[in-house]
C-alpha cells in the first residue's frame, strides 16, 4: 500500500462516519445500537477477520513456527475455535470482529508510513494508533461499545458534535494525502 492510500482511506473513513453522524438519520442510531449484538454484523465481520486471519497463518514460514513444519495444523486448531465462537461465545461478536479487521488492516496502514518523518503522516499515524488502542480495549470489553452508542445518541446534540470532529479530522487527515 502507498502513503498516500493509507493516508487517504483512515481520511476517508473518518470523514464517512462523521458524515453518517452528522446526517442524523434515525436508521443511523437504530443500526449503531444494533451492531453490537447483530448476527449480521457478526458473521460479516469476524468471518471476514478470521478468513483473513487464517489466510495470514497460512503465509507463515517455518521459521515463525515452532512445533510445527507447516501452517496445517495451527490453521485448522484457528479455524476450529473461529467456528466456535459463533457458537459458545454469540454475544458482542460483531464488536470482536470490528477489533480484529482494524488490528489486521493497521498493519498495512502503518507499515506504509514506517520511518517516515514528515508533518503529514502524523495526522493518519495517530488515527491509526487510536483505533489500535480502542480496538484492543473494546476487545476485552466489546459491551462497552453498547454503552458508548447510548451514551452518544440519547442526547441529540452529542452525536452531531461527534460527527462535527470526524469529518473535519477526517477530511484533513484526507487533505494532508495529497501534500506529499
Amino acid at each position: 500500500m502507498s502513503l498516500f492510500l493509507a493516508t487517504l482511506l483512515p481520511g476517508l473513513f473518518l470523514a464517512l462516519l462523521g458524515a453518517l453522524l452528522l446526517w442524523n438519520d434515525p436508521r443511523v442510531a437504530s443500526t449503531a445500537r444494533r451492531l453490537p449484538r447483530s448476527r449480521r454484523g457478526a458473521v460479516l465481520f469476524f468471518g471476514v477477520g478470521a478468513l483473513w486471519f487464517l489466510w495470514r497463518v497460512s503465509r507463515l514460514n517455518e521459521s515463525d513456527l515452532i512445533f510445527f513444519q507447516h501452517p496445517w495444523p495451527v490453521m485448522a486448531g484457528f479455524a476450529v475455535l473461529a467456528v466456535l465462537a459463533f457458537f459458545q461465545t454469540p454475544d458482542f461478536l460483531a464488536v470482536r470482529g470490528l477489533c480484529l479487521l482494524h488490528l489486521l488492516i493497521a498493519e498495512h496502514l502503518l507499515y506504509a508510513g514506517y520511518m517516515v518523518f514528515s508533518w503529514q503522516v502524523y495526522p493518519y499515524k495517530i488515527a491509526v494508533y487510536a483505533g489500535l488502542v480502542l480496538a484492543v480495549y473494546l476487545a476485552a470489553a466489546p459491551y462497552r461499545l453498547r454503552d458508548f452508542f447510548a451514551w452518544l445518541f440519547h442526547v441529540p446534540g452529542r452525536a452531531r458534535r461527534a460527527g462535527w470532529g470526524l469529518l473535519v479530522y477526517g477530511l484533513a487527515t484526507a487533505a494532508a494525502a495529497f501534500t506529499y
